[in-house]
């Protein structure tokens, strides 16, 4: 299992946040355990779609 890097930080009343390792990983919440969560969903939708993308780029081979 690998690990990712959750950067966040509070703007005004919200929470917004990245995956420094993942570029387009990212999402604002109102709480931070709401983030964290939206992150995690929004991480595994992104390498999901990424692993599809290469395993089609590849063909058959």
């Amino acid at each position: 299992m690998r690990e990712y890097t959750a950067i966040t930080q509070q703007v005004g009343d919200w929470w917004a946040g990245w995956i420094e390792e993942i570029p387009g990983v990212n999402c604002q919440e109102q709480t931070h355990e709401e983030l964290l969560e939206s992150l995690r969903i929004i991480l595994t939708e992104a390498l999901e779609f990424n692993r599809e993308e290469a395993l089609n780029a590849a063909g058959d081979h």
